[in-house]
Protein backbone atom coordinates (compact mmCIF):
# COMPACT_ATOMS: atom_id res chain seq x y z
CA UNK A 1 0.00 0.00 0.00
CA UNK A 2 1.13 3.62 -0.44
CA UNK A 3 0.47 6.61 1.61
CA UNK A 4 -1.89 9.34 -0.07
CA UNK A 5 1.14 10.84 -1.21
CA UNK A 6 2.71 8.04 -2.89
CA UNK A 7 5.87 8.38 -1.05
CA UNK A 8 6.10 5.06 1.17
CA UNK A 9 5.39 1.75 -0.29
CA UNK A 10 4.55 -0.39 2.59
CA UNK A 11 3.46 -4.11 3.01
CA UNK A 12 -0.03 -4.61 4.27
CA UNK A 13 -1.43 -8.42 3.57
CA UNK A 14 -1.13 -11.62 2.26
CA UNK A 15 -3.95 -13.56 1.25
CA UNK A 16 -3.70 -17.21 0.87
CA UNK A 17 -6.35 -17.67 -1.57
CA UNK A 18 -5.96 -21.53 -1.48
CA UNK A 19 -9.05 -22.39 0.38
CA UNK A 20 -11.20 -20.43 -1.76
CA UNK A 21 -9.27 -22.36 -4.76
CA UNK A 22 -10.21 -25.95 -2.87
CA UNK A 23 -13.77 -25.04 -2.29
CA UNK A 24 -14.22 -23.96 -5.96
CA UNK A 25 -13.07 -26.78 -7.14
CA UNK A 26 -15.10 -28.77 -5.41
CA UNK A 27 -18.30 -27.51 -6.90
CA UNK A 28 -19.38 -28.42 -10.45
CA UNK A 29 -16.74 -27.42 -12.86
CA UNK A 30 -17.79 -24.79 -15.68
CA UNK A 31 -14.98 -23.92 -18.05
CA UNK A 32 -16.55 -21.07 -19.81
CA UNK A 33 -16.51 -19.45 -16.69
CA UNK A 34 -13.16 -18.27 -15.11
CA UNK A 35 -12.44 -18.52 -11.48
CA UNK A 36 -12.77 -15.09 -9.96
CA UNK A 37 -10.07 -13.52 -7.47
CA UNK A 38 -10.45 -14.58 -4.09
CA UNK A 39 -13.67 -12.93 -2.20
CA UNK A 40 -10.92 -11.10 0.34
CA UNK A 41 -8.85 -9.18 -2.09
CA UNK A 42 -12.45 -7.74 -3.76
CA UNK A 43 -13.12 -6.72 -0.12
CA UNK A 44 -9.95 -5.13 0.73
CA UNK A 45 -9.80 -3.54 -2.46
CA UNK A 46 -13.14 -2.21 -2.22
CA UNK A 47 -12.35 -0.83 1.90
CA UNK A 48 -9.78 0.37 0.67
CA UNK A 49 -11.29 2.57 -2.19
CA UNK A 50 -7.33 2.39 -4.37
CA UNK A 51 -6.76 4.67 -7.00
CA UNK A 52 -5.41 1.66 -8.64
CA UNK A 53 -4.15 -1.56 -8.29
CA UNK A 54 -0.58 -2.57 -9.47
CA UNK A 55 -0.31 -6.39 -10.22
CA UNK A 56 3.29 -7.71 -10.68
CA UNK A 57 3.14 -9.57 -13.90
CA UNK A 58 5.70 -12.31 -14.30
CA UNK A 59 7.76 -11.75 -16.90
CA UNK A 60 10.64 -14.21 -18.17
CA UNK A 61 13.94 -13.19 -17.91
CA UNK A 62 14.17 -12.60 -21.46
CA UNK A 63 11.30 -9.92 -21.51
CA UNK A 64 8.90 -12.59 -22.84
CA UNK A 65 5.55 -13.55 -21.70
CA UNK A 66 4.58 -17.10 -20.54
CA UNK A 67 1.29 -18.46 -19.58
CA UNK A 68 1.49 -17.74 -15.85
CA UNK A 69 2.30 -13.88 -17.15
CA UNK A 70 -1.05 -14.20 -19.56
CA UNK A 71 -2.86 -15.81 -16.56
CA UNK A 72 -2.24 -13.07 -13.81
CA UNK A 73 -3.21 -10.54 -16.97
CA UNK A 74 -6.23 -12.21 -16.72
CA UNK A 75 -7.01 -12.66 -13.43
CA UNK A 76 -5.90 -8.15 -13.52
CA UNK A 77 -8.84 -7.71 -15.76
CA UNK A 78 -11.47 -9.84 -13.59
CA UNK A 79 -10.14 -7.72 -10.00
CA UNK A 80 -10.77 -4.75 -12.56
CA UNK A 81 -14.24 -6.05 -13.51
CA UNK A 82 -15.17 -7.01 -9.72
CA UNK A 83 -13.89 -4.41 -8.15
CA UNK A 84 -14.46 -1.18 -10.47
CA UNK A 85 -10.28 -0.39 -9.59
CA UNK A 86 -8.05 0.38 -12.55
CA UNK A 87 -5.72 -2.37 -12.68
CA UNK A 88 -2.27 -1.18 -13.61
CA UNK A 89 0.60 -3.96 -14.62
CA UNK A 90 3.65 -4.32 -13.91
CA UNK A 91 6.94 -6.06 -14.53
CA UNK A 92 7.93 -8.20 -10.99
CA UNK A 93 10.85 -9.60 -12.13
CA UNK A 94 13.63 -9.60 -9.92
CA UNK A 95 11.08 -8.15 -6.60
CA UNK A 96 11.37 -11.87 -4.69
CA UNK A 97 15.45 -10.84 -5.20
CA UNK A 98 15.19 -7.96 -4.18
CA UNK A 99 12.96 -8.49 -1.15
CA UNK A 100 15.49 -11.50 -0.08
CA UNK A 101 18.10 -8.88 0.19
CA UNK A 102 15.83 -6.13 2.12
CA UNK A 103 15.03 -9.11 4.31
CA UNK A 104 18.43 -9.92 4.57
CA UNK A 105 19.95 -6.37 5.45
CA UNK A 106 17.13 -5.55 8.05
CA UNK A 107 18.68 -8.94 9.88
CA UNK A 108 17.00 -12.06 8.88
CA UNK A 109 19.90 -13.06 6.95
CA UNK A 110 19.97 -17.44 8.38
CA UNK A 111 16.80 -16.43 10.07
CA UNK A 112 13.52 -18.39 9.09
CA UNK A 113 11.42 -15.89 7.06
CA UNK A 114 7.74 -15.88 7.86
CA UNK A 115 5.11 -17.52 5.37
CA UNK A 116 4.45 -14.59 3.68
CA UNK A 117 6.85 -12.01 4.54
CA UNK A 118 9.18 -12.22 1.46
CA UNK A 119 5.92 -11.99 -0.58
CA UNK A 120 4.69 -8.70 1.00
CA UNK A 121 8.13 -7.36 0.78
CA UNK A 122 8.02 -8.01 -2.87
CA UNK A 123 4.77 -6.11 -3.50
CA UNK A 124 6.44 -2.96 -2.29
CA UNK A 125 9.65 -3.13 -4.26
CA UNK A 126 6.88 -3.55 -6.94
CA UNK A 127 4.51 -0.47 -5.61
CA UNK A 128 8.00 1.35 -5.13
CA UNK A 129 9.22 0.36 -8.74
CA UNK A 130 5.66 1.86 -9.78
CA UNK A 131 5.41 4.98 -8.10
CA UNK A 132 9.05 5.89 -9.18
CA UNK A 133 7.90 5.70 -12.89
CA UNK A 134 5.28 8.35 -11.90
CA UNK A 135 7.60 11.35 -10.93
Amino acid sequence: MSDPTRTIASPHSVIDNRSERSERRSAPANRSEPLQPPDRLVALVREMSPEAVVLGIPFRMDGSEGEMAREVREFGRRLAESTGVRVVEWDERLTSALARRSLAEGGRRGRRVPKGREDMVAAAHLLRAYMDSLE
